[in-house]
C-alpha cells in the first residue's frame, strides 16, 4: 500500500491570514507558521526547511529542527521599508524524508519608520472646521509606459476613503481607525499596480472627522486630538521611465465634498445633487505641517469592512404612524437604502435604534448620540450610503419617503476583517442563538478596536470588558493581530505606578491601578499568547504586565492585601440597583486581592514561557505570598470566604487560591449551595460569571452547571434569547418582561461581556480544553448530561481545524473527533480509558450509565432542588395554591430562598420549608399541596425501585 504523503500549506506571516502576498506587514522581522496539510498517520514533523529570497539576493535556506511550526522567528535579514521577501517551506519527519516544496508566498512590508515617509502633512487652507463639509484632498499626476509597480501609503488626522479617478481605492472602512493618536498612527498600503495605466490620473481622498475631532464619551468632547483634519500620502511607481515619488506638499489642492455634516455617534448628512467627489467644485490651496511626534507604523490590525448585507425583513407601523423597518439582527455598520423613485430635493432621514419601546424606536439607550442619517436626493433612481458614521441598530425609522419596500434597505455589517474559527451546534436551540449572539457582539465590538457597544455616545475601548472577554473572542476569531494593535495603545499610556486607563485610547480621567480593568494588562497578552503559540506577543508585553503587578505589589506592601481605593468591583451584579452598577455583593478587597494573585502567576507563567527563570520564580513566589495571605485574612478553614458571594468562590477554585483539600471541598460546596438557593438565577456581574460553570465541574458539580447554563428566566444567559435577543445584553435585564427598557442610565443591548460563557459552551460542554498554547496539546472530556442530547462544534487552530461532536444515542455515548496533524489530544471520558490520539478521526462508544451516572434518590431539601423535573413539577403545584409567595416565573426562586437554612433536611420536612412553617399567606394550602407532592414523589421512587 502507498503511504500518503505529506504536504505542507504555505506559509503564513504573523497574525495576519495566509495569502498569495501580504503587502504593508508592520514588523521588519515577520513571524512564521505553516500547517502539514496531510501526513501518514502517526507522522510528527522533525525538521522543517525555510526558504527565504530578499533584496534580489539568491535564496537562503534555515534549518529549523523540531516540530515547531507556529510563530517561528524570522530567520533572515531583517527586512527594510517597502521590502518584499518570497518565501516558501519542507519539512521533514523522522524517517529524514522531505515533503515537496509548499507554493511560495510574498511578504512586503509598509513604511516602516516616520523618516521613511516623503514630504509633510497637509491640511485645507483655510481651515475646516467640524460641523463644515469634509474636504477632498486633491492631487493629479501622470504615469509613463509599462507601469509594473505601484504603492500608496496613506494615513490622517481624521479618517479617509481614497479614490482614484473616480473608483474607490480598496475596501477598508473607518480608516485608519483609532489609536491614541498623540503617541502613534496607523498607516495603510495599497496595491495600484494594475490600475496605473498610462497617462494623467487623479488622486482624490476624502476626509472625515472620525474619532481624531468628532464626539468622544457621554459628554461629547469634540477635537481631542486636534482641531484641523489632514493628510500624509505617499505614492510610489515605477514605469519605463523610471521610479516615481509623489507625496503630500504644497502641490495638492483641496475642495469641498456633499458630505455636509459627519460624526460618528451622531451621523453623517450627504447632498446627492453633488457628485461625490465633485470633481467641478472650487479649489483651494494646502498648508503644509511638521511631521506628527506620534510613531506612523503599517496596520497590523485587520482594517473594517463591510462583511454582510442584511436585507430589510418587514416594514413596522408605529402607534404614532412611523415607518420602522426591521433587519431581524442587531448589528454594527450603517444602512444602504435604494431609492426607486426620488424627488429632486427630496429629504430622507434614517434614524437607528436597537429596539422597540410602545412600539416606537427606543432611542433612549443611545443617550446623546442622534444616530441619524440624512439624504437630499437628487431625483430619480439612487443609493444612499454613508461614509463616515457607524451606529448600532435592529430597527430604522425611514422618514421623508413613502414609495419604499423593506428589501430596499439593507444593514450593513462593518467590522474588523477576522477569520471565523468555531462553530457550535447543539439538541438546544436557545444555547445555538446564544452562541450566535456571542458572535455577533464580537463582530458588532470588533471594528477598530474592542468596545463595550457600538450605539450610545460611548463606544470605547473597555479594559475590564476585554479583559474577562479575550479567551472568548480569541475562540471565536482570529483575532489575535486586532488585540495586539489595541495593545500597543495600553503600554504607551501605562503610569509610572503600574495604573492602565480604564479605557483605551485613554479620553476619560487617566490611568489607575484598578482590579479587572487594570489586569487587562496580563489577562489580555496572556489570552492571545495561549491562543496563537505567540512567545513574541510575551516579549512585546510582557514589560507592561510586569509593571503592572510591580504596581499592585507596592501598593499592597508587605501584607499582599489589595485594599481600599477605587475599585469598579463585580460590575453589573444583578443584585446591585439600576443606578449602582458598582454595588456587588462581592467584598471588592477579596476580588482584588484574588486577582492579584491570579495575574501575578499568570506573569511567572509568562517569563517561564520565555526561559526566564529568575525573573518567573520571583512572581510565582510573589503569587504565592498572596495567595496565602489571601487564605489567612480571607477564608475560613472549612472553606467560607468572605462576602459569601458566587464571584469570589469561583475565582478563588478556578484560580487554585485555596490550598487544602477541605478548603477546596468547602468552597465547591458553598457555591453550589448558592447556586441552587439562586434557583439556578445568575447571581454575579462581570468579573464573576466567566468562571462560575468552570468551577462548578472543577469542584464536582457538573451538572449544576449544566442547570445554570439552561435556565431561562431573568436573571439568566437564556433570558434575552427567549425574549428575542440577537446580541449580548449590557444587563441581564436591559429590557423588562413587559417590553419596557430597564430604566438605568447605562443600559445597550450590544455588550459582549457577559457572553464569555461560550467559551465555557465549547471546553466544558463540548469538552474541548486546551492544554498547551497555540492548540498544541488539547484535552476532550464533555460535560455529558441528558439535558443536552448532542453537541457538534469546530475549531479553527493554529494547526488546522479540530472537530469533535458527541450525542446521546438512546443508552449509549458517542463521540466523534478529528484532529489535525501537529496536535495531540488527551481524550478522558467517564468509564473509559483515557486515551492519547494523533491527527485522524476516532469514535467512541460508552454505556451511557457510564458517563453520566446512575440518577442519586431524592432523599433532602438540597437532593430536590438538584432535580429539574421535580422541582418544575412542585413549583407549578405551589403556584396553583394561590399564595401572594409562589406567583410568575420568580416562584422557583421563592422557594429555594426560603431552603436555604434547610437543604440538608429530611424531605419530609418540605411543608414547613415551603410554608416557612406556617407564616406566609396561604400556609395551609401550602403544607397540603407539599404532602401530596411527596405522596406522589414516593410512589413514583417504589414504582422505581421495583423496575429495577
Amino acid at each position: 500500500m502507498t503511504m500518503a504523503a505529506v504536504t505542507v500549506g504555505k506559509v503564513g506571516f504573523g497574525q495576519h491570514p495566509v495569502a498569495d502576498r501580504v503587502i504593508g506587514y508592520e514588523d521588519r522581522r515577520p513571524s512564521l507558521s505553516w500547517r502539514i496539510l496531510s501526513a501518514p498517520h502517526g507522522w510528527e514533523q522533525h525538521r522543517a526547511q525555510v526558504e527565504i529570497a530578499q533584496g534580489g539576493q539568491p535564496p537562503q535556506i534555515h534549518d529549523f529542527e523540531g516540530a515547531d511550526q507556529i510563530c517561528l522567528p524570522w530567520p533572515g535579514t531583517p527586512l527594510k521599508s517597502r521590502q518584499c521577501a518570497r518565501v516558501r517551506v519542507r519539512v521533514a519527519g523522522e524517517d529524514g524524508n522531505w515533503s515537496s516544496w509548499s507554493d511560495p508566498t510574498l511578504v512586503e512590508t509598509g513604511l516602516l519608520s516616520n523618516e521613511d515617509w516623503s514630504g509633510s502633512p497637509i491640511e485645507p487652507d483655510p481651515g475646516v472646521g467640524r460641523e463644515d463639509p469634509a474636504p477632498i484632498m486633491v492631487r493629479s499626476f501622470t504615469v509613463g509606459q509599462g507601469c509594473d509597480l505601484g504603492r500608496l501609503d496613506l494615513t490622517a488626522g481624521g479618517i479617509f476613503i481614497p479614490y482614484l479617478d473616480g473608483c474607490r481605492i480598496g475596501c477598508d472602512e473607518l480608516t485608519p481607525g483609532w489609536t491614541d493618536y498623540r503617541k502613534r498612527m496607523n498607516a495603510l498600503t495599497y496595491d495600484l499596480t494594475q490600475v496605473l495605466a498610462p497617462g494623467r490620473h487623479e488622486l482624490a481622498v476624502i476626509l472625515g472627522n472620525g474619532w481624531y475631532r468628532g464626539q468622544l464619551t457621554w459628554t461629547c468632547r469634540t477635537e481631542v486630538y486636534g482641531k484641523n483634519l489632514w493628510l500624509l500620502a505617499n505614492l510610489f511607481w515605477r514605469d519605463q521611465d523610471g521610479e516615481h515619488r509623489l507625496a503630500t506638499d504644497q502641490d495638492w489642492t483641496w475642495r469641498s465634498s456633499p458630505i455636509l455634516a459627519n460624526d460618528l455617534y451622531d451621523g453623517q448628512t450627504r447632498d446627492m445633487r453633488v457628485p461625490l467627489l465633485n470633481q467641478g467644485g472650487q479649489t483651494h490651496p494646502v498648508r503644509a505641517l511638521p511631521m506628527p511626534a506620534a510613531r506612523i507604523r503599517p496596520q497590523e490590525a485587520p482594517s473594517a469592512r463591510i462583511l454582510d448585507r442584511l436585507p430589510g425583513l418587514e416594514i413596522i407601523t408605529t402607534p404614532s404612524g412611523g415607518k420602522i423597518v426591521d433587519f431581524g439582527q442587531n448589528v454594527s455598520g450603517w444602512v444602504r437604502m435604494h431609492i426607486r423613485h426620488g424627488q429632486l430635493g427630496q429629504e430622507v432621514i434614517l434614524r437607528h435604534a436597537e429596539v422597540l419601546e410602545k412600539g416606537e424606536l427606543g432611542t433612549r439607550p443611545l443617550r446623546n448620540a442622534k444616530a441619524t442619517d440624512r439624504f437630499i436626493l437628487s431625483g430619480g433612481e439612487e443609493d444612499l450610503e454613508p461614509l463616515f458614521t457607524q451606529h448600532g441598530f435592529r430597527y430604522v425609522q425611514v422618514e421623508g419617503v413613502e414609495d419604499f419596500r423593506a428589501q430596499d434597505l439593507e444593514a450593513c455589517l462593518v467590522s474588523a476583517e477576522m477569520r471565523p474559527l468555531a462553530t457550535f451546534k447543539s439538541s438546544r436551540a436557545e444555547l445555538d442563538r446564544l452562541f450566535q449572539n456571542a458572535r455577533w457582539s464580537t463582530m458588532d465590538n470588533f471594528i477598530v478596536l474592542p468596545t463595550d457597544c457600538p450605539q450610545r455616545d460611548e463606544r470605547l475601548g473597555w479594559t475590564g470588558d476585554i479583559a474577562m472577554f479575550a479567551p472568548t473572542a480569541l475562540a471565536l476569531f482570529r483575532a489575535g493581530g486586532f488585540l495586539a494593535s489595541w495593545l500597543e495603545d495600553m503600554a504607551d499610556t501605562q503610569a509610572s505606578d503600574g495604573g492602565i486607563p480604564v479605557v483605551v485610547p485613554d479620553v476619560l480621567d487617566g490611568p489607575k491601578l484598578t482590579c479587572g480593568w487594570g489586569d487587562a494588562a496580563v489577562l489580555v497578552p496572556w489570552a492571545i499568547y495561549q491562543a496563537t503559540g505567540d512567545k513574541a506577543v510575551l516579549r512585546r508585553f510582557l514589560p507592561m504586565m510586569d509593571r503592572f503587578v510591580d504596581g499592585v505589589e507596592v501598593h499592597c506592601g508587605g501584607s499582599r492585601l489589595w485594599r481600599g481605593g477605587f475599585q469598579f468591583g463585580d460590575w453589573l451584579d444583578p443584585d446591585a440597583p439600576p443606578d449602582n452598577p458598582g454595588g456587588s455583593k462581592a467584598d471588592p478587597d477579596v476580588v482584588a486581592t484574588a486577582y492579584f494573585a491570579h495575574s501575578a502567576r499568570l506573569v511567572a507563567r509568562a517569563h517561564q514561557a520565555l526561559g526566564e527563570e529568575d525573573q518567573a520564580g520571583h512572581y510565582s513566589l510573589l503569587a504565592d505570598q498572596v495567595a496565602r495571605a489571601f487564605r489567612e485574612e480571607y477564608v475560613t478553614a472549612n472553606g467560607a470566604i468572605i462576602s459569601d458571594c458566587a464571584s469570589v468562590y469561583a475565582m478563588a477554585l478556578v484560580w487554585d487560591l485555596l490550598e487544602t483539600p477541605d478548603q477546596r471541598q468547602g468552597a465547591g460546596d458553598r457555591l453550589a449551595d448558592i447556586i441552587r438557593v439562586s434557583g439556578f438565577r445568575i447571581s454575579t456581574g462581570f468579573l464573576g460569571t466567566p468562571l462560575v460553570c468552570p468551577a462548578l465541574v472543577k469542584s464536582g458539580h457538573p451538572r449544576l452547571a449544566i442547570r445554570l447554563l439552561l435556565q431561562d428566566r431573568c436573571p439568566s444567559w437564556l433570558c434575552p434569547v427567549t425574549m428575542g435577543a440577537t446580541t449580548i445584553w449590557e444587563r441581564w435585564d436591559s429590557m423588562l418582561p413587559d417590553g419596557s427598557i430597564n430604566p438605568g442610565e447605562m443600559t445597550s443591548f450590544n455588550h459582549y461581556a457577559l457572553g464569555a460563557i461560550v467559551h465555557w459552551m465549547l471546553e466544558g460542554l463540548a469538552g474541548l480544553q486546551m492544554r498547551e498554547p497555540g492548540w498544541r496539546k488539547v484535552c476532550v472530556s464533555p460535560v455529558v448530561d441528558p439535558a443536552v442530547a448532542h453537541v457538534d462544534i469546530s475549531q479553527e487552530t493554529p494547526y488546522g481545524l479540530i472537530r469533535l461532536n458527541w450525542a446521546i444515542c438512546g443508552q449509549t455515548f458517542h463521540l466523534e473527533l478529528e484532529i489535525p496533524v501537529g496536535v495531540q489530544a488527551c481524550v478522558a471520558l467517564p468509564g473509559a480509558r483515557e486515551e492519547t490520539c494523533r491527527h485522524g478521526r476516532y469514535a467512541w462508544d460508552i454505556p451511557l450509565d457510564q458517563v453520566c451516572g446512575p440518577s442519586s434518590p431524592i432523599r433532602t431539601i438540597r437532593d430536590l432542588i438538584d432535580s429539574t423535573v421535580s422541582m418544575d413539577r412542585l413549583t407549578e403545584a405551589l403556584k396553583l395554591t394561590g399564595s401572594p409567595v409562589y406567583v410568575g416565573d420568580q416562584a422557583d426562586v421563592a422557594f429555594t430562598k426560603a431552603a436555604k437554612p434547610w437543604l440538608d433536611a429530611d424531605l419530609d420536612r418540605l411543608p414547613d420549608v415551603a410554608s416557612q412553617q406556617g407564616y406566609v399567606p396561604g400556609a395551609d394550602e401550602i403544607e397540603r399541596v407539599c404532602r401530596s407532592f411527596l405522596a406522589g414523589l414516593k410512589k413514583q421512587d417504589l414504582h422505581t425501585k421495583e423496575k429495577e
